[in-house]
């Protein structure tokens, strides 16, 4: 039961990269389809559009939330590590006092 599928789609989404599985979907649902933009191929260029602005985004230095991101990360390990300092001195203290009046 084999559909049939636009051949020369099928080698050009193929050589794009694209994985067998969805380019032979596309190819088939194009072909097979009296609708104008079938759900595989509109599925499939949203992909692709998101694909490339992905690598757009990291030509571009990255999206300005990835660089606010490590900011707020380091920010954060900073802070625990204070805290964590902080912490341990008064823990230190503690034990000071305790030994003192024994």
């Amino acid at each position: 039961m084999a559909k049939k599928r636009d051949e020369d789609l099928f080698k050009r989404l193929r050589d794009l990269g694209v994985r067998k599985s969805r380019a032979r979907k596309v190819s088939e649902s194009l072909r097979n389809s009296n609708r104008n933009a079938p759900k595989a191929a509109r599925r499939a260029i949203a992909d692709l559009t998101g694909a490339a602005a992905e690598v757009q985004d990291r030509i571009n230095k990255g999206p300005q939330k990835r660089k606010e991101a490590a900011k707020k990360a380091a920010k954060t390990r900073a802070k625990n590590a204070r805290n964590r300092s902080e912490s341990a001195k008064k823990a230190a203290r503690t034990r000071a006092k305790a030994k003192s009046h024994r």
